[in-house]
């Protein structure tokens, strides 16, 4: 029912249904054009600018917190804070930390430094530092989802940065145009030549080089090289990594011009419909000595199956789907399974068909382990439909639901994670459960790297 103009609003109705044409119209503006979004642009831009500094220091710098003795002890090196203090008297050469009393803080660079000293001198039945089998690459675990919003970025850093309370070398490769990764490791990304982008271009510039090789010796005419490519030729992939306020989380960040690369590919592919555009990122990890350089590498992807999702699912290991306990979510993410198989399966069967036809052994993609992981989950509204997704997604599911609590949105915020945030600043309650909600869900992620590197470890051992 629409109201005629001039007519009054009727008490206790609806209010969508005492609306007057005439007024609705009063109150538009001119109609938009496109010169309109950029000024919305940059005035998101300034404000994205003001709230990604939350948290910064004075002179614009992000930088990570110490950690008190109680934290050391109860989260990162397992032994006992008495324990602690008298191994430190002992060792003066040790970091000390600083503060009055009992209660020391120390900087992460710190806390390292305590790790190798306790691996060295400790017990020979605790585990001080985190594992990695010798001469095993790294792991590179891929969080990935068709759907935006289900925490794919807050999952991919909390797991990085609890890794890195480990002990381990991390590289996060920001893939998401969006730049949230980025924004929460502090990353600073001029324009597309500082992201993955040149990875994918080298790639195709290398694969040219040894078409027009083959061209040259048939007779064929090769394909022109432009500025792109000849640029991207020069580029090492070691040089598109920056440092974060995490001194062992290392970044290769993301803006919005990343997001040509998904136009930019199938050009290419169209000029050589040869190149294994999938392997670009796997190559430039290995080839770049970043299998070697790190232990872990996180992969967070944008909200879509695209070209660089599709990369990111080739040099994964291990692939992370997060969702929420919806059935929008549940639906959308069988979806992006069944998404995954229609891609991958033509990739095989189109790779093969040429390798039967030149005598090659044949290929196929294979993931150590995958695991749909619950995010934002609200035990009082959401057990029965998680319990639903547990049903049929089965051995893809992990085990861990993992909570909404207070702190996580008071930390996204802040534009940084828990692990960042003072517990001064919580009730120790509230921030031992918000706490636990990131460090379980790395338990259970945890407990999969090791379980694939022990896996490969056998399998080395039974080749050699």
């Amino acid at each position: 029912m629409v109201m005629k103009p001039g007519n009054g609003s009727r008490a206790g109705v609806p209010s969508y249904f005492n609306i007057d044409p005439a007024k609705a119209a009063e109150k538009l503006s001119e109609p938009i054009d496109t010169t309109r979004f950029a000024k919305a642009a940059a005035f998101a831009a300034r404000g994205r600018d003001d709230l990604a500094k939350r948290g910064y220091a004075p002179d614009g710098q992000k930088r990570l917190r110490s950690f008190s003795t109680w934290e050391i002890c109860r989260y990162l090196i397992p032994v006992a804070p008495a324990h602690l203090r008298r191994v430190l008297k002992a060792n003066p050469e040790l970091p000390q930390g600083t503060g009055e009393g009992g209660s020391k803080w120390f900087t992460l660079e710190e806390i390292l430094i305590l790790r190798d000293h306790f691996a060295t001198e400790g017990a020979a039945n605790r585990e001080y530092r985190a594992w990695r089998p010798e001469g095993l690459p790294a792991k590179v675990v891929a969080v990935a989802n068709f759907k935006g919003g289900v925490g794919k970025t807050s999952t991919a850093a909390h797991l990085a940065m609890s890794a890195a309370l480990d002990g381990y070398k991390v590289l996060v490769v920001d893939l998401d145009s969006q730049g949230s990764m980025t924004s929460i490791m502090g990353g600073k990304v001029q324009d597309e030549w500082q992201t993955a982008f040149p990875l994918l271009a080298r790639d195709f510039a290398r694969h040219l080089e040894a078409e027009n090789k083959v061209r040259a010796a048939s007779g064929d005419p090769t394909i022109p090289f432009d500025e792109t490519l000849t640029e991207a030729l020069t580029i090492d992939p070691a040089s598109l990594i920056q440092p974060t306020h995490w001194p062992n989380i290392d970044l290769i960040g993301a803006q919005l011009n990343l997001y040509w690369s998904e136009f930019q590919v199938p050009v290419w592919r169209m000029q050589a419909r040869t190149w294994p555009l999938w392997d670009s990122l796997s190559n430039a990890l290995t080839e770049g000595g970043l299998l070697d350089r790190y232990d872990l590498i996180f992969l967070d992807t944008p909200p879509a199956l695209g070209y660089l999702t599709i990369n990111a699912l080739a040099a994964a290991d291990i692939l992370l789907v997060p969702l929420g306990a919806s059935f929008l979510e549940f639906d959308s993410t069988g979806r992006f399974f069944d998404m995954i198989y229609s891609t991958f399966a033509s990739i095989e069967e189109g790779e093969n068909r040429m390798r039967r036809s030149d005598g090659l052994p044949e290929m196929r993609f294979e993931w150590d382990a995958v695991r749909a992981l619950i995010t934002r989950f609200d035990a009082a509204q959401q057990s029965d439909l998680a319990n639903v997704i547990q049903a049929y997604f089965g051995d893809f599911m992990t085990t861990y639901r993992q909570d909404v609590t207070a702190m996580v949105g008071q930390a996204g915020e802040q534009v940084s994670g828990i692990y960042e945030a003072d517990y001064r600043d919580f009730n120790r309650d509230t921030y031992v459960r918000g706490r636990e909600t990131f460090d379980r869900t790395w338990a259970e992620v945890k407990d999969l790297i090791l379980g694939t590197w022990w896996r490969d470890q056998q399998m080395a051992n039974a080749e050699g």
